[in-house]
């Protein structure tokens, strides 16, 4: 991966004081980065709620969110223990893990997943969430290095854009996404079974759709949902 292309995906997730800024395309951004960036399969993205618990918001794949819901659901794994540790994991062999996370390498290693590392989203001592990779192989010193730095990135962007532009708390910031989340989910369902098409594609339509119409992800999804657009017809001549 080039130097230039490294610049130009930090510039991309240091630019949150937008009017138009949208915290869960943001981190669907940054999920997708990572793999494109750090040669892995598939990246999860957890959040703490307003009540300190974490909530999956984005993931590249639709088992990469199967096996973190599954992570949240036993209270077992690499992004709960490095949310709470505040210490990053790095390339734990599942197949070796087991005594550590044992419900959580069955279901990873069914899944497919070989390595998996996870990076705490911290400030000083704050952890907000984690960022979790998962790989055919060990991740390089390098792009572990990079990874933290991204997510790193994202934290300050994140905790800035609520400073600097919405004046409110920051877990009320995070609610919100996660809310969002929920009915970006629904709509994926939505669109797919309309168009007859997966998921992953009906998610790429509507993330296309708001990027050119300059409305917010969620809107959209919203709007998916309760029929207000439709998006899998062809446009109008």
């Amino acid at each position: 991966m080039s130097e230039q292309r490294i610049a130009e995906v930090f510039v991309e997730l240091a630019d949150t004081l937008v009017a138009d800024f949208d915290v869960v395309d943001f981190l669907h951004v940054l999920s997708d980065r990572c793999v494109e960036l750090l040669d892995v399969d598939a990246s999860g993205l957890m959040l703490s709620d307003e009540r300190g618990r974490l909530q999956l918001v984005a993931g590249t794949s639709r088992a990469t969110r199967d096996l973190e819901l599954f992570e949240l659901e036993v209270d077992e794994g690499p992004c709960v223990e490095t949310f709470a540790t505040g210490k990053a994991i790095l390339n734990v062999e599942v197949a070796a893990a087991g005594e550590r996370w044992p419900r959580f390498c069955r279901a990873a290693a069914e899944a497919g997943v070989r390595h998996t590392s996870a990076l705490p989203m911290r400030l000083r001592g704050r952890v907000i969430g984690a960022l979790n990779l998962f790989s055919p192989t060990p991740i390089s010193a390098t792009g572990l290095a990079l990874g933290q730095a991204m997510a790193d990135v994202a934290t300050i962007g994140l905790i800035n854009e609520r400073s600097l532009r919405e004046k409110t708390v920051l877990s009320e910031q995070l609610q919100g996404a996660l809310q969002s989340r929920i009915v970006i989910e629904q709509a994926k369902g939505v669109l797919a079974a309309r168009a007859g098409t997966g998921v992953a594609e009906a998610f790429t339509r509507m993330r296309d759709h708001a990027r050119r119409s300059g409305t917010s992800l969620t809107a959209v999804a919203t709007a998916v949902v309760t029929g207000a657009l439709r998006l899998d017809l062809p446009p109008a001549p």
